[in-house]
């Protein structure tokens, strides 16, 4: 629990003398008690800010703010970084009478539909504040950890404020996900756009509109047009497929009404340097959704390899000099600089981007292999060792279910040992395609589990909804789908 006191709060209040003493002393008696009695601090902090500074120091204390430790027989402070769909999910029914929970997350993962307006940011976001008043939340960067010292060194995410400040825990679940891969290709940071997090959606969202409105321009030449109106995905899988459908039906239902004169320059590409989109998928479901896109207009551009990125121009090895007005990198991924920053603390897997745990999502440690008490890794960031599994939030939503369930039976004083080791349930992949149809591989349940086209569509809404965790988004994303197939996508620029 928490409790601020802002250093130059008596110089604010010193027109009450009363004032001016009370705050005073209550100061000394923390630093007081601080001192004299060792059995508090390792239960609770007080967090001094000052005005002054940009950096909050961690001080124990036996004061608290929230009562939130002293619900039941407590197992202390568990810190989860991150609120994806591994960390939100895990957040979910959290068992708060015995951990004091804190959440330290600098932004919330997106669905492709918020990228073009088929449904509004609101939609995507889950506000974990008001999912339960006994988590607190800070909306800051992880930026290192001490394992041995138990600290987590952050950064605030807020546009005004830098502050850096450390929490303590007894617990440790890192779920801090994993960033774009840009494979060391040159300009692909500068000048692609990525599809993590809300900015990413808006500035996609702006981007397609601007492009239109330049190539609309009277000064613009036929040439120049094509050009910007030519929008690249690189990346065939199940992110990039799904943008592009997304895309696609964007512009051929929306910006054809706007832009009628425009709608015949517009070309689509996906690159991607394996030989076949959706390579995970069935064979059949590939060849279902290439045909469907080649269909569509859409140009499928497999084994190709991208040597460079520019302002204005893709540099491809096949092809040459591709000119576009839109690039979304939507490849795999790459760590991320929190785990990136512990190679000399834990074990990494075989590629050294994801850190690797046991079967009980314990991570291990580099010296003695030998995992470490009460710090956990799961979602896109971690592995298991001999039992790799894609990085998916399928995944990630099993994990977290079942390190709920571990942290609750050691709560009850459970030994470790009593727990089965996580095993994944595999129900299958989905992916839009477009114009109200989805391939869906069920095959790992069963060899003949397969859908393509429109009932495909529906299982793959019906995941999205599924998939969606508050009561308030499982309203607001059916009406904003009416609200699109009534009046169109949502084209403000903002």
């Amino acid at each position: 629990m928490i409790f601020i006191i802002p250093t130059r709060m008596l110089s604010t209040c010193s027109r009450t003398l009363l004032a001016r003493e009370v705050l005073s002393q209550t100061y000394n008696n923390v630093r007081r008690s601080f001192h004299q009695d060792t059995t508090f601090s390792k239960k609770f902090s007080l967090l001094t800010v000052s005005t002054k500074s940009s950096s909050i120091q961690s001080i124990q204390s036996p004061f608290a703010k929230r009562n939130v430790a002293s619900l039941g027989k407590t197992q202390g402070r568990l810190v989860i970084l991150g609120s994806g769909w591994a960390g939100y999910k895990l957040i979910q029914d959290m068992d708060t009478k015995h951990y004091e929970v804190i959440v330290v997350s600098p932004s919330t993962p997106l669905l492709a539909s918020s990228s073009v307006g088929t449904l509004e940011f609101r939609c995507i976001l889950e506000p974990i504040r008001k999912y339960s008043p006994k988590i607190q939340f800070y909306q800051a960067y992880a930026d290192t950890i001490d394992l041995k010292q138990k600290i987590v060194y952050c950064t605030s995410n807020l546009e005004r404020s830098k502050n850096k400040f450390s929490l303590n825990y007894d617990t440790l679940v890192i779920a801090a996900g994993a960033n774009s891969n840009t494979f060391g290709i040159k300009g692909v940071g500068e000048n692609a756009l990525f599809l993590k997090d809300v900015s990413d959606a808006r500035r996609i969202r702006q981007r397609v509109i601007e492009c239109f409105e330049h190539a609309g321009q009277p000064n613009i030449t036929e040439q120049e047009a094509f050009g910007l109106l030519h929008f690249a995905v690189v990346g065939g899988g199940p992110t990039g497929i799904e943008f592009s459908a997304e895309l696609h039906d964007f512009i051929t239902e929306d910006m054809a009404r706007l832009y009628p004169d425009l709608i015949n320059l517009v070309t689509m590409s996906v690159y991607d340097i394996a030989p076949q989109i959706l390579g995970s998928f069935d064979q059949s479901l590939r060849e279902f959704a290439t045909k469907k896109f080649t269909r569509k207009g859409i140009k499928i551009r497999t084994g190709r390899k991208v040597k460079e990125v520019n302002e204005r121009k893709l540099i491809i090895e096949e092809d040459g000099e591709v000119p576009y007005g839109m690039l979304v990198w939507a490849t795999g991924l790459t760590d991320n600089p929190l785990t990136r920053s512990m190679g000399n603390q834990v074990v990494k897997d075989k590629s050294a981007k994801r850190l690797l745990t046991d079967g009980f999502l314990r991570v291990l440690d580099k010296e003695s292999f030998q995992p470490i008490d009460n710090v956990y890794a799961l979602g896109d960031c971690a592995s298991i060792q001999d039992y790799d599994l894609p990085a998916t939030a399928q995944v990630a939503n099993q994990k977290a279910v079942y390190l709920r369930k571990v942290l609750t039976q050691i709560a009850k004083d459970n030994p470790i040992m009593d727990i089965k080791p996580f095993k994944f349930l595999n129900l299958g992949s989905m992916a839009y395609i477009g114009k109200k149809e989805a391939v869906v591989d069920m095959t790992p349940v069963s060899n003949k589990a397969k859908e393509s086209g429109r009932l495909a569509w529906i299982f793959w809404r019906s995941a999205y909804f599924t998939m969606t965790v508050s009561l308030r988004n499982k309203m607001l994303i059916p009406m904003y789908w009416i609200l699109t197939w009534l009046f169109g996508r949502d084209i403000s620029r903002f």
